[in-house]
């Protein structure tokens, strides 16, 4: 078995929650290595938001220019029924009074945007792949890292003053830490996503939330700025319909007519809803799930971060964003002590209750939106506008993570 010294940090998993702790250690002179155990990092996945007070600490990290030349900012959420009736509107990002916008952007490109810089700034080996967190132990002071290199699986110890388990809703470090609290929680409802190219999205910057009398949804938002400088949209878009399914958290290709007989009935005038899903390229289908927060996220020298720690519904479109806050608090608290076990427990007290408060929210906010169904389009814009105020409320009076 091979052991070699490392950076002050080491980082299980190279996401937008792993990367941009990097950036974030980065910053304020804290190095960082990333372990990612695929061994290739590619643009996959489909769409997401990324909220203001995320992007707000991305371009804190100098990253502001390359998201406005990758993404879309969104100004407007427009939430209609099944007719392209439109019940509610609010505005996002700068058009809402935050300091920074609102990005939908594909999820692929950010952590390629990400990627880069992390090499650029921290040099060609900071982020290890092919080379898979397995377990840790404390040693002293300080955590020892076992990890296995592809493809041979050949063992690897790596010692290091801090462990972050940015490593996903499967992480390692998380079953480590605590076992037997590992089940996922099904909604009971299945998720499509998929992209479809677009001559044209409404105004281009605005993002679609709606839904029928059989409590199927539809959100559907551009991404890609460079298909908007050619005049044309690259639309995002999500189904969430009531399908339970004992398979939890099996990801698998999904097909056009699975989709199709449950939005046949919808006619917007302006969008054709199944047309959309059968010119998509790839489709992917999942149950929607999270798990019940946890009282504690890390012990000793390790941590949790991201959905590792806080795996969430996409309801609010809010998971991305708080692993990249994550990060930002995660480095500010390193940054303020050199004791490193008193500023990992500081993180956890700051960000554990906040995360674990949108987790709830979404639930919430999930279960409002599958009862509005049957309801007069009057009762469902009053439901709306008070559901979106209280889930505002749940996350923006988050205090900040530097």
């Amino acid at each position: 078995m091979a052991t070699a010294d490392t950076t002050d940090v080491v980082i299980a998993g190279a996401g937008i929650g792993g990367l941009t702790t990097a950036l974030a250690l980065h910053s304020r002179g804290i190095g960082a290595t990333v372990l990612e155990t695929a061994d290739d990092i590619r643009p996959l996945g489909v769409g997401i938001n990324i909220q203001p007070a995320a992007v707000a600490e991305l371009a804190s990290l100098g990253l502001g220019g390359p998201l406005a030349a990758t993404g879309i900012p969104t100004r407007e959420h427009r939430y209609l029924d099944h007719t392209g009736t439109t019940l509610w509107t609010e505005a996002r990002g700068l058009g809402a009074g935050h300091t920074a916008p609102q990005y939908s952007i594909h999820r692929g490109e950010l952590q390629i945007l990400l990627l880069e810089a992390v090499r650029s700034r921290l040099g060609p080996g900071a982020v290890r792949t092919g080379t898979s967190v397995e377990a840790f132990e404390h040693r002293g002071r300080g955590v020892r890292v076992h990890a296995r290199l592809a493809p041979d699986a050949i063992p690897l110890s790596l010692d290091t003053d801090v462990l972050v388990g940015a490593d996903g809703m499967h992480s390692a470090v998380r079953a480590q830490l605590h076992p037997g609290h590992g089940a996922l929680s099904e909604g009971g409802v299945h998720l499509w996503r998929g992209l479809t190219e677009m001559d044209e999205f409404l105004d281009g910057h605005t993002m679609i939330v709606a839904n029928d009398e059989d409590s199927a949804r539809l959100v559907a938002y551009p991404v890609s700025a460079r298909h908007a400088a050619e005049g044309r949209a690259l639309l995002n878009w999500v189904c969430l319909v009531p399908v339970p399914d004992p398979r939890q958290g099996r990801e698998r290709p999904g097909r056009p007519e699975e989709l199709v007989p449950h939005y046949r009935h919808w006619d917007f005038g302006w969008l054709n809803v199944p047309d959309v899903f059968t010119r998509a390229g790839r489709i992917l289908r999942y149950p929607m799930v999270d798990r019940d927060p946890l009282p504690r996220w890390g012990e000793g020298g390790v941590t949790l971060l991201g959905d590792a720690a806080h795996l969430m519904y996409p309801i609010g479109a809010n998971g991305a964003s708080q692993a990249v806050i994550d990060a930002a608090a995660l480095a500010a608290e390193l940054d303020r002590g050199a004791d490193t076990e008193s500023a990992l427990r500081r993180y956890e007290a700051l960000r554990l209750p906040v995360t674990n408060a949108i987790v709830h929210a979404n639930r919430r906010m999930d279960r409002s939106e599958r009862a509005m169904a049957g309801k007069t389009d009057e009762e469902k814009s009053a439901d709306i506008a008070t559901v979106t105020g209280a889930y505002r409320a749940a996350v923006e009076r988050q205090p900040s993570g530097g």
